[in-house]
Order: C-alpha cells, then structure tokens, then sequence
C-alpha cells in the first residue's frame, strides 16, 4: 500500500470514529421521536426467522413480532431456553391468544448447524417473509479465538454463518416475496477495513484486536450485503437490508480490566436499552416504504444496500463500504469460505442442486 493510500485510510478511520462518537452521544435526540415499544403493524401469517432469539435485542425483536400475530421461528443455540421463554409469553398474554412460536437449534459457530437448519426449514416448503439474522458477537479486549471451522470466531459468526444461511434460504423466501433479509449490523463498521485475503488475522501487517475484528466482520457483511442485493433479480422480491441498533447496554464488558469497565458504564446514559434497540430491525422489517426505498437502490450503478440507522431512518454507511472493488472480493472471499459456488445464487433461484462442504447436498 503507497503512502497517500495509507494516508487516506487513516483519513477515513478518523472520520469514522468522529462519527461513531457524535451519534453514539446523541442518539437518544435523534431518536426522541419514536414510540417505545415501536408500534407493529398486525403480521397473521408472515413467517420470520430470527437467530439469537433468546436474550437481548434478539429476544425484544422475537417478543414483538409474535405478539403482533407473526409466525416466530426462534433460531437459537440454547433450545431449552427458548421454550421457556415461549411458556413465559404465553402466561403473558392478556388475551390468552396462543402464539405462533417454533424453536429450531441454530449454532453460528458451527457452518455445519448453519446447513443443517436451512434443510429443515427449506423441506416444510413453507414461504419465508422476513429473515433477521441478529445474533452476533463482540468479545471485548479477548484473545484470537478459532470456530471448529478454522474462522476467526468475529468473522464466522457476525458475517459467514448469517451469509450462508441467508444464501441457503433464498428458496423459501422467493416462495414468501415480497421479503426481506435484514442484517443487523453496526455503526462501528465505520471504523473497519477488510483484507479479503486475511479476514482470519493471521498476518503481522493484519495484527488481530478484538475490536478490529468487530468492526470488519460488520464492514463485510455490509459489502456481502450490497453485492447479494444487486445479484438478485428484481422479480425475486427478495429485499437486502443492514440495520445498526445504535449503541445498546450489553453484558460485553465483563470480561475488561476494572478500570475500562467502569468507563464503559458511565457511558450507560447514553445508550439505549435493549427494547430501543430493536427498533430498527423492526422498523425494516414491516414498514412498507423500506422495500421503495431498496428498489431505488437497486437501480443506481453500484447499489449500496439500505442501511437503516438507530432513528429508524435511512442513512449512508461508511465510504468505504462504496468501494465496489473490495464489495466483489469479499463476496468471492465469503462464498469460498463458506464452500459454495459463486454462482450460487443463480443455481438456487433456478431449482438447480448445490453442494457445500459442510452438509449435505442441497436439492432445491
């Protein structure tokens, strides 16, 4: 890399993080006009699927779309878990209306969990509407850590198993279309840089913390996000979204030295709960405007997908998820990574068989 190249990126990164600092201050303001909990419009017979189901945004996410009468896949690790949650709600209820709530074990640190799942759903030939690949990780101030796939644990489970699951459902959801896969994603991609030949941080030059792999397995799946929805052929109805939740209280801090911790707290004011948080993906998960708004996107010469901001708004990502260059190298990267074709998504739209490394043959 030349020097005025290197100069740029550091250009960029400060501006990134003069950006992730102001709106993290303010987005209580920016976001003062919408209703807590975010109102839903009725979904009686929308399908969802959504992954990390069981705490967090994940678990404020899945509440409420089921609540609002949608049929709730809740895709998770701890299956247990998620059928207590779901006698919880039930005894909740006011009405006493049974819920449409089913459990499917989930394990994004495991790509042969990703196939599997999307074999069981697939094979109930059931459409798909929306798709909210939430679950994520940030291992703050930890070690390189290593999925039994041999992936940096921040790239597998934040960008490659939510890419291959999205790409592996595409069947179900052309039978739901008009749909939408909505990533959930983060504003700290502002400050990641993606080497598409070193997205495991193996190399000196590429020296792993766990906050550069936070925030580049987000800037990736961004750009995975942004290819995925210009390959996709208008007449599928299948609609790409990236939602940033803004910055939410989380347990990720307890694993840092005392004294970061306790700077980390103090700035609790100014973040938003977990119920806050899921507003975004809700909002681009019912609001009928989002799916005008993709399709605009979508026309433009290089179509950056819709990133929906904290404020439940549209708003622009990072510069550098615009470099088209690095987009189409991290999609080739990703779907190797992953051990599918990259023509993939042409073979599944035409019902054609495709074949993964990790599970077995797909016949669509």
């Amino acid at each position: 890399m030349d020097t005025s190249s290197t100069g740029l990126r550091w250009t960029e990164w400060l501006q990134g993080w003069l950006r992730l600092t102001c709106e993290t201050l303010f987005q209580k303001i920016h976001a003062k006009h919408l209703q807590e909990p975010l109102p839903l419009p009725p979904l009686n017979g929308i399908n969802c699927i959504v992954t990390g189901a069981t705490s967090g945004i994940g678990l404020e996410i899945a509440t409420q779309l089921a609540e609002s009468g949608a049929h709730l896949v809740m895709a998770v690790r701890n299956t247990n878990l998620a059928h207590q949650l779901i006698q919880k709600w039930q005894r909740n209820q006011i009405d006493s209306r049974p819920l449409s709530v089913d459990v499917l074990e989930l394990d994004l640190s495991y790509l042969e969990s990703v196939v599997k799942f999307a074999q069981v759903w697939n094979s109930k030939s059931k459409p798909l509407h929306i798709l909210i690949n939430n679950a994520g990780i940030y291992s703050i101030g930890q070690p390189q850590k290593f999925t039994k796939d041999g992936y940096e644990t921040h790239i597998q489970v934040n960008h490659l198993a939510p890419a291959l699951l999205s790409i592996l459902l595409l069947p179900s959801l052309k039978r739901g279309s008009p749909s939408r896969i909505i990533n959930m994603n983060s504003l700290m991609h502002v400050i990641g840089f993606v080497d598409s030949q070193d997205m495991n941080f193996l190399t000196k030059k590429n020296k792993f913390t766990s906050r550069k792999a936070y925030s580049s397995s987000k800037l990736a799946q961004l750009m995975f996000s942004s290819i995925l929805q210009k390959i996709l052929p208008a007449d599928t109805n299948i609609h790409v979204l990236c939602v940033e939740p803004g910055a939410v209280r989380t347990n990720v801090t307890r694993d840092l030295p005392r004294i970061l911790n306790i700077l980390y707290q103090q700035m609790f004011f100014f973040m938003f709960d977990a119920q806050q948080g899921s507003r975004s993906a809700l909002f681009a998960a019912t609001d009928v405007d989002v799916l005008k708004y993709c399709g605009e996107l979508k026309a433009e010469e290089w179509p950056v997908c819709a990133f929906i901001g904290c404020h439940c708004g549209t708003t622009k990502p990072s510069k550098e998820a615009y470099n088209e260059r690095t987009s189409h190298q991290v999609w080739e990267k990703t779907l190797e990574m992953v051990g599918l074709p990259t023509d993939v998504v042409d073979m599944i739209l035409q019902g054609k068989e495709i074949h993964c490394r990790y599970g077995a043959n797909e016949d669509h």
